[in-house]
């Protein structure tokens, strides 16, 4: 039976017709056009530092995909202080530490949520040793047996100068999006950020600027060019 939401986090769900909910579907749509040559299938969402938005903006944006019709997965990659099953109001007991650890399989831990298109991977019981589970063969051999089952995979990380875990998983992603807080990130630990990714030569696409002011409730996504 699928589970009610009542999180207000999710406001592209709860309240689609608002225009912060617009504001995520412009943001799907630029990340649609920063795609080139193919689509971006698998996408990692991260921040600089925590509590600037990053699990809100994963969430409502694979909410905006699955609105589109597409078959569309989260995975919460963030081993350290996961959150988003309680978003979707789903269990946390096994999940991709526990696909990782070789305890489960994939199909016993994704799990369907209320919207129609989208399920969730939850990061499972917290694991010693993150990092070294993320960095495995088995994660790379995971994330290319779900590509064959989802159109789009987004990853939401743990903040980028935080632990080492975004930089490992952005190098198996097609596109890195940057989730940063308006009025609350310096900009040199952005550009910190940013230097990180660009170290293991992750494909960082734009940055998105959160916790405007709230009168506007918008979020405005910039792409970096060259």
């Amino acid at each position: 039976m699928r589970r009610s939401i009542n999180n207000s986090n999710l406001i592209v769900t709860l309240n689609p017709k608002i225009p912060i909910s617009e504001v995520y579907r412009t943001l799907r749509t630029n990340i649609q056009f920063a795609s080139v040559e193919r689509p971006f299938q698998v996408i990692m969402i991260t921040s600089s530092q925590p509590g600037e938005g990053k699990s809100i903006t994963v969430s409502n944006l694979a909410v905006t995909y699955a609105q589109e019709g597409k078959k569309v997965l989260i995975i919460d990659a963030d081993m350290r202080k996961p959150s988003l099953h309680q978003f979707f109001s789903l269990p946390n007991r096994a999940g991709l530490s526990s696909v990782l650890n070789n305890e489960s399989s994939r199909l016993e831990v994704i799990k369907d949520t209320i919207v129609d298109n989208l399920y969730l991977l939850p990061s499972g019981p917290i694991p010693n040793t993150p990092s070294e589970l993320l960095s495995s063969d088995t994660m790379r051999n995971l994330l290319d047996q779900l590509k064959n089952d989802f159109d789009v995979i987004l990853i939401d990380t743990p903040p980028i100068l935080a632990v080492t875990d975004s930089a490992i998983v952005s190098v198996m992603c097609d596109a890195v999006v940057i989730v940063a807080a308006a009025g609350k990130v310096k900009k040199n630990r952005l550009q910190k950020a940013k230097e990180q990714l660009d170290h293991v030569n992750a494909n960082v696409i734009g940055i998105v600027l959160n916790q405007t002011n709230r009168d506007d409730q918008e979020i405005f996504y910039m792409k970096y060019y060259g």
